[in-house]
């Protein structure tokens, strides 16, 4: 079978033997794959945990394992690669996706293969996601990343009525505005150097954005939305560092900046420590996200409260997956792209 893998800062296409699925596992037969920012982190080496790719897979179930029994073959899934213990330490106080079973569970060998193994662990933790009738693979494939969003605003204290500000409005920006949105959000604002982005993001329901070149552009938006107030919340939904500085800038006091893009490797806070002390921001990282919070996603999705269809401007089958990369690092060009497999029907 074919695996869309790493090679020394390109992406190929290989081939392997096709998995089989042992005790409590189950194998399946990839249907579409989204290309995730922390993809193209790896294929750049900038991620720390770089390593398999793909962890947004849809598919359709090829083979059940000895001992499952919540699943069947010819059943449509989502997969979330990762899945904490729930027992130890960390996952006592909530902190799910820094849990040390996280990162160590995943999907073999990655979301950019036409079959993929899921492990027991993940299969009997709830991983894998029957897809409802009215979802379908497009939206299926972008159901892991925006669960990192409802992760992030669960995580941060999110309320109805609050107001937002995304510094970055990429596919998984543009996800976290529509969420936020989809839970009551009183006023959504961002800043975003491409236009295709911007108006893919006021086409979403985010009310207006600016060019972030554009000296004060966001704070004079903000102080007009809030009357000066500030922001409920500030989200940096980039890696760039220049982001980081600009967002510490917009919230209210006593309001927070959620670190929600992944960093540049090496980089570090360019912020007015003293400013943020004295307003009282709470400064609060996220990272990832559950099979509980994707299954509440899917559940948005499925009921019409959450659109992300139009989202994806590209979808690539996974032997042209050297040239989804390229895309989904362009801006200008795409905002998600999604790779398909042979799983793969014509109205999904």
């Amino acid at each position: 079978m074919k695996v869309g893998r790493l090679d020394g800062g390109r992406v190929v296409l290989t081939e392997a033997d096709p998995p089989r699925a042992g005790p409590g596992e189950v194998v399946v037969r990839l249907a579409a794959c989204g290309v995730c920012g922390t993809d193209l982190e790896k294929l750049r080496g900038n991620y720390q945990s770089a390593g398999r790719i793909g962890h947004e897979p849809v598919g359709v179930i090829e083979e059940v394992g000895a001992g499952v029994e919540r699943h069947r073959v010819g059943e449509r899934v989502f997969v979330h690669h990762h899945v904490p213990c729930y027992a130890c330490a960390v996952c006592r106080r909530g902190d799910f996706t820094f849990c040390p079973t996280y990162q160590r569970t995943n999907i073999d060998p990655g979301g950019f293969a036409e079959r993929f193994r899921v492990p027991e662990e993940n299969v009997r933790r709830g991983a894998v996601l029957p897809l409802g009738a009215s979802v379908g693979w497009v939206e299926g494939a972008l159901l892991e990343p925006a669960g990192c969003a409802l992760t992030a605003l669960r995580r941060v204290g999110f309320h109805a009525g609050d107001s937002v500000f995304l510094v970055g409005l990429g596919p998984v920006g543009l996800l976290y505005s529509r969420v936020a949105h989809a839970l009551g959000a009183g006023w959504v604002g961002g800043a975003e150097l491409s236009p295709l982005r911007r108006e893919a993001a006021e086409r979403g329901g985010v009310e207006a954005t600016v060019d972030p070149r554009s000296d004060g552009a966001a704070e004079e938006l903000v102080t007009r939305a809030t009357q000066g107030i500030g922001v409920d919340l500030a989200v940096v939904a980039t890696g760039a560092p220049a982001a980081v500085s600009l967002a510490a800038r917009l919230p209210r006091r006593g309001g927070t900046l959620n670190l929600f893009g992944l960093p540049e490797a090496q980089s570090r806070l360019d912020a007015d420590l003293q400013a943020l002390y004295l307003h009282g921001t709470r400064v609060i990282p996220t990272y990832a996200t559950t099979e509980r919070d994707i299954a509440d996603v899917h559940a948005l999705v499925a009921a019409g409260r959450l659109s992300v269809r139009d989202l994806v401007t590209h979808r690539l089958p996974l032997a042209r997956i050297d040239e989804a990369f390229r895309l989904a690092a362009a801006p200008a060009e795409a905002l998600k792209v999604v790779v398909t497999g042979p799983a793969l029907d014509p109205d999904g």
